[in-house]
């Protein structure tokens, strides 16, 4: 099975970004107690289901460090060189099922969302997709919604009326792409489901339509390749010039989570953070990620959401239009994971002489390691604030607990190792402030 992880972080923000996409916040009520992402939920879910599957995760370099840091070491992940498209990102997959782990074109492949907010049942139909993928010898299976009214949100499947109800899947006939309300209610009555973006076939078949665009020996001559595939959907690509298509209905509990609205009536509490709302607040949700307090008198039918990267205060019913002004903004991730745990930033600056300083608060997770390194257009200066770990500077190894201060200079080689609790606040300076000025080193 193959997860896909995308996303631009722009309908949930503030508290999304462009590295931290909507299915890394912690919002969700865990079975345990705490909270868990969409990430985190369908990962488990796919494991209590018992799917005897193999996972892979095709995602962007940006969301390979929080996918790291919200589900362990342990998980496979697919990087694409660049940020494209779904053919391409499945495609990718499938090269790297076939290059990597030696499968076969006989081999079934089951590619979903990360981030569908679903139940038991949705793993079930899941089942029969494979299933019928065996039996009737179609070039794909699709798992389609039942609609719970005519959205322009979703993609539609139409299936063939005239096909026989002989099977748990149905003949496709056609697909609409987010039509009109009223397009989409005929739709509707004509029996067409919503496209909740599973697909199942042979890797043999992808493998051939790879094939059109990229020739390819070695998996890394196919990341070198990368570019030259189609920037378009697997819908379009794939999906919708197939010969023999079959849909899998699904009728049960399923939300993309895609906008405040949607997300609201799912995370369970409507105060989250330093929150104090008075009684005259109704039909009001309110995150707030920041030490600071937010405090809420009278307000109705609407969505608070305070960040390091802003502070939102909308309708919900308004909500989904949140991405056109988001989009008119200068943005620098001011909270991001990373697989050695997470950073804030705190305050970034240029100086009159051109001078630039970016102040971060660093949370490491125990026994985590920044990578052995170097930059050459900044010093960092480090001072623990909290636990204490290890420090290495051009191969000197030193302890480092609360109250210590370290200067890494320009070209200096150095990396931190978390034993307990570390926290640090690093502060860069110099003529550039960037993450692409980093080389990294093998730790002897």
């Amino acid at each position: 099975m193959v997860l896909l992880s995308g996303g631009s972080g722009t309908r949930l923000w503030p508290l999304s970004n462009g590295v931290r996409s909507k299915q890394f916040l912690k919002l969700l009520d865990a079975p345990g107690g705490g909270k868990e992402s969409m990430v985190q939920r369908i990962y488990r879910q796919i494991r209590e289901s018992k799917l005897p599957v193999h996972l892979s995760i095709v995602t962007s370099l940006a969301q390979r460090d929080p996918l790291i840091n919200q589900l362990g070491g342990g998980v496979e992940i697919i990087a694409e060189p660049e940020r494209r498209d779904t053919f391409p990102a499945i495609a990718l997959a499938g090269q790297y099922l076939k290059l990597c782990k030696g499968c076969t074109g006989d081999t079934t492949v089951v590619v979903m969302p990360i981030d569908p907010y679903t139940e038991t049942k949705y793993f079930d139909a899941i089942k029969t997709m494979v299933e019928e993928l065996k039996h009737t010898q179609a070039d794909i299976v699709l798992m389609g919604i039942k609609p719970d009214g005519p959205s322009t949100k979703f993609g539609y499947i139409i299936p063939d009326k005239n096909a026989p109800y002989d099977r748990a899947s149905r003949r496709v006939a056609n697909f609409a792409e987010k039509p009109a309300k009223d397009k989409a209610a005929e739709y509707i009555s004509c029996g067409a489901l919503w496209n909740g973006g599973v697909f199942a076939f042979k890797l043999g078949y992808i493998d051939a339509v790879a094939g059109k665009y990229i020739k390819a020996g070695q998996y890394d001559d196919v990341l070198a390749q990368y570019g030259s595939l189609p920037k378009i959907s697997f819908d379009y690509e794939v999906v919708e010039k197939a010969k023999s298509v079959r849909v899998v209905k699904f009728d049960g509990l399923w939300s993309d989570l895609g906008t405040w609205e949607s997300l609201c009536r799912e995370i369970g509490q409507n105060c989250i953070g330093k929150v104090v709302a008075d009684k005259s607040t109704e039909n009001t949700n309110i995150i707030n990620e920041l030490s600071v307090p937010v405090v809420c008198m009278g307000v109705k039918n609407a969505v608070i959401a305070a960040s390091p990267d802003g502070i939102f205060v909308g309708d919900k019913s308004k909500s989904a239009a949140i991405k056109e002004c988001v989009e008119k903004l200068e943005r620098y991730p001011m909270y991001e994971e990373r697989r050695w745990g997470e950073y804030t930033v705190l305050e970034m600056q240029t100086l009159p002489d051109g001078t630039k300083t970016l102040t971060k608060s660093l949370k490491f997770s125990d026994g985590a390691m920044l990578s052995y390194q170097s930059h050459k257009l900044r010093d960092e200066i480090w001072t623990c604030t909290g636990g204490h770990g290890k420090i290495i500077i051009d191969s000197k190894v030193s302890d480092f607990s609360i109250g210590d201060t370290v200067a890494v200079r320009a070209g200096q080689k150095h990396a931190i190792k978390a034993v307990k609790d570390l926290r640090i606040i690093e502060v860069q300076i110099g003529s550039d402030i960037s993450e692409a000025d980093v080389v990294r080193y093998p730790l002897q």
